[in-house]
């Protein structure tokens, strides 16, 4: 009796599925597409946490750059950090954006995406009205929004390094159109030249200059830039014999923690997807930052007699730097010998830099600028497609060439961003008459000229508030 009455049912769907196939069709989902929704909502959730990893990098390094400056002007170099996520988190939609990534020439993007014009939630960056060969998809899947998102991510720290090199001297409304107009006349063209498609460097149909996560995007044009705003501004009053030590030091160590862990975003997301290439980005991160924090603390110990907590901080970031250019195109040896072949590189930057005199407050050019050049140029000598086979072969593995690549590109970070900075600060003299606060704003710190505010104590300000708590530092 139950063998026939399930007969009957087994007839009866079958005789309903006939008349309406697509309920079959509906109950058996393709594999295919199932696997492709599962891998493009995984790359999505990995990318935005990437996203959200790399905005953490900002109030990281303005922890680590607040940590170094005398108190009264912790809070003035705490928002020359912050800054950047309201000014650039507001100019990349605007146009940044297009700037960067849109199809346009060799050295810059067009404005078909301005205010995100046609970055919608589809996996690739369609163009409305252009022919299927304009179709540009940088990471197909995940949504055009979450690339874009992405990408303001490093636009947003990558002129707050600068700062570094300018910190209590600098006055803030200077600072404020200095990154604005940097992010445009600089960032925007060396992006779109090393990782835009028809970019004049990259492997998007350049000449091939390998650059995964940002060595002469983000950290030669940054570092170069402080360099020659630090010599144009000139030197603080107390430069060199003067100087206090700085005022925090634990916040120079939650700045490079911070720095640290938002940096597996910077680099293993730079992969554009979960998987294996991102798996061997993060690795390497870290690789790259511990070598090189143990070679400082070596080096500070035999040259110096004690190993210091501002010198691991710093030495953990020069490896950062120096892996981010080949994070995904090298083994983790590999990694731990860039990280810290490098130390030594910033360490003896820096000591050359005192030397010279030359007042670059917190080593921006010799911990980004120098530790972005040795990682660009190492990337061309430990590059190996076993890593990366969109990537290139290295000098170790065959290809010379590699190298002078890596060479050219590093050169042509170096030219636009000194011209660009020197012509940007100079119409800025022009516009303002001074860049530095006074020199009595700059003695008792620059938080109280600036911001009417100071980091730690109480203070009244009885213009601002009504108290008639008088104002300690006049």
């Amino acid at each position: 009796m139950l063998i026939r009455s399930l007969a009957i049912v087994a007839v009866v769907l079958t005789a309903f599925l006939g008349l309406f196939p697509e309920v079959a069709l509906a109950q058996t989902p393709d594999p295919l597409e199932a696997a492709a929704a599962a891998q493009v909502s995984a790359d999505t959730a990995f990318m935005l946490l990437c996203s959200a990893l790399v905005l953490l990098m900002t109030p990281g390094l303005a922890f680590f750059y607040g940590g170094f400056v005398r108190s009264f002007n912790s809070l003035n170099t705490l928002m020359m950090s912050f800054v950047l996520m309201l000014v650039v988190g507001v100019t990349w939609i605007l146009w940044g954006y297009s700037l960067s990534f849109a199809p346009g020439n060799s050295f810059i993007g067009g404005l078909q995406w301005m205010f995100l014009n046609g970055v919608g939630l589809e996996t690739t960056g369609y163009l409305e009205g252009f022919p299927p060969e304009e179709v540009v998809s940088y990471a197909p899947t995940i949504p055009h929004q979450a690339f874009m998102i992405y990408q303001a991510m490093f636009a947003i720290i990558t002129p707050a390094l600068i700062s570094g090199a300018l910190v209590e001297r600098i006055k803030f409304k200077v600072y404020f159109w200095f990154i604005l107009i940097w992010s445009i006349v600089v960032y925007c063209p060396m992006d779109h030249m090393v990782w835009a498609k028809g970019g004049l460097i990259g492997l998007y149909g350049g000449f091939g200059a390998l650059d995964f996560a940002g060595g002469t995007v983000v950290h030669i044009t940054s570092g170069f830039s402080a360099l020659v705003a630090a010599l144009m501004l000139g030197s603080r009053k107390k430069y060199p014999n003067h100087l206090t030590s700085p005022h925090n030091v634990p916040f120079i160590m939650l700045g490079a923690g911070l720095l640290w862990f938002g940096w597996f975003g910077f680099n293993a997301g730079s992969a554009l997807a979960s998987g294996g290439l991102a798996t061997s980005a993060f690795v390497a991160t870290n690789c790259g930052a511990a070598g090189a924090g143990l070679m400082w603390l070596i080096l500070e110990w035999v040259l110096v007699g004690k190993p210091t907590a501002v010198g691991l901080a710093t030495g953990a970031v020069a490896g950062l730097v120096g892996i981010t250019p080949g994070a995904g195109f090298v083994t983790p040896v590999a990694a731990l010998l860039i990280g810290a072949i490098t130390a030594v590189c910033c360490f003896y930057a820096i000591r050359i830099k005192n030397k010279l005199q030359i007042d670059d407050a917190l080593d921006t050019f010799p911990v980004h600028g120098v530790g972005g050049t040795v990682g660009a140029l190492l990337t061309g000598i430990f590059a190996t497609k076993s890593i990366n086979p969109y990537g290139a072969d290295g000098l170790l593995y065959g290809n010379p060439a590699q190298l002078l690549k890596q060479i050219g590109g590093v050169a042509i970070a170096y030219v636009l961003a000194g011209v660009g900075t020197f012509i940007i600060l100079k119409i800025l003299q022009a516009i303002f008459g001074s860049l530095r606060v006074s020199e009595e704003a700059e003695i008792q710190g620059v938080d109280p000229s600036e911001h009417a505010e100071i980091g730690y104590g109480e203070w009244g300000m009885p213009e601002m508030s009504g108290s008639s708590t008088v104002n300690p530092l006049h």
